[in-house]
């Protein structure tokens, strides 16, 4: 399986739009957003383009393709105008024999754990910062942010296939790759 995982598109029509570009570019079998999807929040500045109805417009003909977790920006509101789920806490996947622990983060982080086994990967987004850090017996990821990114990091996703990660900027370049087996 070929997953693509994102976050953070904090309502901004232009970035969501690169995001799709990339999920078609990357034909990947699923996109896991990991929140925080219409909503800017009132720590973030506007994002490029902040159009939460265009996003809407753009999100919900591609339904079935999504895979979601609820934001700390994702309300019953937004999962009134979004046609599939966004308000589940995690996502546990098994990929590969890898389980994966998604969550945005605001609640599951490095600070405060989920139920983990060693060798597990805590997936967040909500810092709008990528990661990949090996935290004891677990690895933590962040595919950063796709329209807010921090502390100097690209608009970007990650990609998962065969084992492997891939950090990638919204053009498909890739600065960062985690491999099973690998240290971050």
């Amino acid at each position: 399986m070929k997953l693509m995982i994102a976050s953070d598109i904090h309502g901004s029509a232009y970035y969501c739009r690169k995001m799709l570009e990339a999920y078609e570019r990357e034909q990947a079998d699923k996109l896991l957003l990991l929140g925080d999807i219409l909503y800017h929040g009132p720590r973030n500045d506007l994002p490029k383009e902040y159009a939460p109805k265009e996003v809407i417009a753009m999100l919900n003909p591609l339904k079935e393709n999504f895979l979601c977790v609820r934001g700390n920006c994702d309300t019953q509101v937004d999962q009134m105008v979004l046609q599939f789920p966004i308000l589940a806490e995690y996502c546990l996947l098994e990929l590969d024999g890898q389980t994966i622990f998604a969550t945005h983060g605001h609640v599951f982080n490095p600070e405060n754990l989920p139920m983990l086994k060693p060798g597990d990967i805590l997936l967040n987004g909500h810092t709008h910062i990528p990661a990949c850090e090996e935290k004891g017996e677990f690895i933590y990821m962040n595919p950063g942010s796709v329209s807010i990114p921090k502390q100097n990091s690209k608009h970007s996703y990650m990609i998962y296939e065969s084992g492997s990660f891939y950090w990638k900027d919204l053009n498909g370049e890739v600065y960062k790759t985690w491999m099973t087996n690998m240290h971050c």
